[in-house]
């Protein structure tokens, strides 16, 4: 096994690299094998693991101390160079959020794009944000009697009942949802 410094890696049906390894030592269009389900570039001077069998090397492993992040015992991250972090916390908490380089809270968007995105949580979901708003319909009791919020926006500005006084119907609301 060798240490090496990555100078490139490049995509392609076989991924490949080019590092330094002890002085003098060069590797140059090379396999980077990886993890099924998972892929990653590393950043030159990014280091990696190398596996030699006389001539046939094969990069196993890379790490970037430069971005790492810590995490407690047990968790799981997935990061980037640019402060992005996906973290699986204990006590099956998942933290999504993206930071500057110095990993101090900066805002940043972080933008999820697919069909369909679903958070189970057994008690609740907490949004900590001075403003959360939503393009679509938000809809309560989706899966049975339910109702989107601007339907019962319209059912409490056009709503009457009757009145203490006389029995006869109240006007609508003078104020609207």
């Amino acid at each position: 096994m060798v240490r090496v410094i990555i100078k490139s890696v490049w995509e392609g049906v076989i991924k490949r690299f080019s590092a330094t390894g002890r002085p003098g030592e060069e590797f140059i269009n090379r396999e980077y094998f990886q993890h099924y389900g998972y892929t990653s570039r590393p950043l030159p001077g990014a280091e990696g693991i190398i596996i030699r069998d006389g001539n046939h090397i094969i990069m196993i492993g890379s790490d970037d101390r430069r971005y790492r992040v810590a995490i407690e015992e047990g968790e799981v991250a997935l990061y980037d160079d640019q402060g992005q972090v996906i973290r699986l916390k204990r006590g099956k908490e998942i933290h999504i959020y993206g930071c500057d380089k110095l990993f101090a809270a900066v805002a940043v968007e972080t933008k999820i794009t697919c069909p369909l995105v679903r958070v189970v949580a057994a008690t609740k979901v907490r949004m900590e944000t001075p403003l959360l708003e939503v393009t679509g319909e938000i809809k309560d009791r989706c899966d049975s009697t339910g109702r989107t919020m601007s339907e019962m926006r319209g059912t409490y500005n056009s709503h009457t009942h009757p009145e203490n006084d006389n029995g006869g119907p109240t006007g609508a609301p003078n104020q609207g949802m």
